[in-house]
């Protein structure tokens, strides 16, 4: 069997996910992080996208976080985002809209501040479909 690590998925409003998983896959801010037993610990900054988990057993579950940070302790990984959703909770014509509506913002942007709001929704708008295609390509693969 084996070697697993428990994971926790957090975000400020609830518990997403509990649990042991053989494998944490993370887009970190220095680059995609791969978390399994006996890691060293660690403490990286995430960017907004995909969060997937190897579950005990080998079932593989997405998550989506808008940023926040992944600590690796001995026996412990904690994901501590700012938003995280299911993947299966997060509606592909939602992201789309979003996607849409930042693109039009940049076009149309008056001021630096709105120019780097609008990168910002964006860039998480783009990391949603990301996370959506990547559970269909899974499911229909």
């Amino acid at each position: 069997m084996a070697m697993t690590v428990h994971c926790d998925i957090v975000s400020a409003e609830e518990e997403i996910f509990s649990g042991l998983v053989e494998m944490i896959i993370a887009a970190g801010t220095e680059g995609d992080v791969g978390i399994s037993y006996g890691h060293a610990p660690l403490l990286t900054a995430l960017q907004p996208g995909p969060i997937r988990i190897i579950k005990a057993g080998g079932e593989e579950e997405v998550f989506y976080v808008s940023g926040g940070y992944l600590e690796v302790q001995p026996y412990l990984v904690s994901v501590l985002a700012d938003t995280a959703l299911r993947a299966n909770d997060m509606d592909e014509a939602a992201a789309l809209e979003a996607k849409r509506a930042a693109e039009q913002a940049l076009a149309n942007q008056s001021s630096e501040l709105d120019y780097s709001r609008a990168a910002i929704q964006l860039a998480e708008a783009a990391a949603q479909l990301r996370t959506i295609q990547a559970i269909r390509k899974k499911h229909h693969g």
